[in-house]
């Protein structure tokens, strides 16, 4: 890996609703030739032609020691063992790549872990590895610490955590992105960063939020502020941008050639840019964690409203988000929104005096 910026193939440019393989190799030159290497894909990034491109813009136009080639199994696409070799070897197919720098079980959770365990892909995966297929394994993540703690005790052997990690998630009580990310640092497994600008919602934000970061550095892009963020943590060695256009790509490689992390007068900005961002909230929720232990039945309030709150802040051309399916994931462990049988007693200990009754049918109404 060539610098801690690389380039996730999930949102290419488009023309006539198909990918535009003409900008598509633009901006790959241009990446190669700003000193970056690392290509990020997925079976199903662009309506499953991500890895196409891969062949056509990377891979049959350059060395193959010139770049870095990830992609990932996911869980949705395999029922049976049968289906994990299936699938890897039309990927190589695909990508004419001979072989990936970097493989991965995609978007490890509390739901996907089980068909993981099931079908014995860990073990795959370390094979693949063996036999040269893959040069190094790892997994995606969307769930909490204590399950990625569990899963990195029981399998020591993966090398890399692939995390959302943005200033907006750091400390939010529902995605718990510092939390995860102290758990991957803590079994000395190098992060690599997906979500830095949140799919577009910190490339845009309220005018109080611009100004703040306007007034320090005129020139500095706001996007540039996220994927900074991300990159300034020690642990992580790599940040992924979903560019889709030369102008995103020429930006995000102009600041990382010679990266620098956040000082502590731009640690402090962003701070203040989350307080501004958060004073918007749509449920005004401190996580106090009052309420939920005694909910009859098991409710866990506070990560709900946290999940819509930052499900509310999204860019709205974004498509795809994660608040879903982290609410989904919760709702293993824990009863779902709908689940409240209105006994009043979380709104009766709240100390914002909240609806609370009310704002858990929002949270129904948004993600069941």
């Amino acid at each position: 890996m060539k610098g801690k910026l690389g380039f996730g193939l999930m949102r290419l440019p488009e023309a006539d609703g198909e990918i535009d393989l003409k900008e598509t190799c633009r901006m790959v030159d241009l990446f190669l030739e700003r000193g970056f290497d690392y290509f990020d894909t997925a079976w199903m990034y662009c309506n499953f032609k991500s890895e196409d491109a891969v062949k056509e813009a990377i891979t049959s136009r350059h060395p193959r020691d010139g770049y870095t080639i990830t992609t990932k199994l996911h869980s949705g696409f395999i029922h049976q063992k049968d289906d994990r070799d299936k699938v890897f070897g039309e990927q190589l197919r695909k990508t004419g790549a001979g072989y990936f720098d970097y493989y991965w079980l995609h978007d490890v959770n509390s739901h996907s872990v089980e068909v993981y365990d099931r079908l014995d892909c860990w073990t795959w995966l370390r094979n693949k590895k063996e036999a040269g297929d893959v040069r190094h394994i790892g997994f995606s993540f969307h769930d909490g610490p204590e399950l990625l703690d569990k899963v990195l005790t029981e399998h020591p052997e993966v090398e890399y955590v692939q995390l959302q990690l943005n200033y907006l998630d750091w400390n939010s009580a529902g995605v718990r992105a510092k939390e995860c990310y102290d758990t991957a640092t803590r079994h000395g497994k190098p992060v690599i960063v997906m979500e830095p600008v949140r799919g577009g919602t910190l490339a845009k934000l309220p005018d109080e939020a611009e100004r703040l970061m306007k007034a320090y550095d005129q020139n500095a892009s706001i996007p540039s502020w996220a994927i900074r963020f991300a990159a300034s943590w020690e642990n992580v060695c790599m940040v992924l941008s979903g560019m889709s256009n030369i102008a995103q790509l020429d930006d995000n490689t102009s600041y990382m050639q010679d990266f620098r992390p956040l000082n502590e007068e731009e640690m402090k900005i962003v701070w203040k840019t989350v307080a501004v961002l958060n004073g918007s909230r749509a449920i005004p929720c401190t996580a106090c964690n009052y309420c939920a232990p005694g909910c009859p039945m098991n409710i866990n309030i506070p990560r709900y409203f946290s999940l819509y709150n930052a499900e509310l802040q999204e860019a709205a051309e974004k498509g795809w988000t994660p608040q879903a399916e982290y609410y989904e994931n919760l709702t293993k462990t824990y009863g779902k929104a709908s689940d409240c049988i209105g006994c009043g007693q979380c709104e009766s200990i709240c100390p914002q005096q909240l609806p609370i009754i009310e704002n858990l049918k929002l949270v129904a109404g948004q993600f069941e």
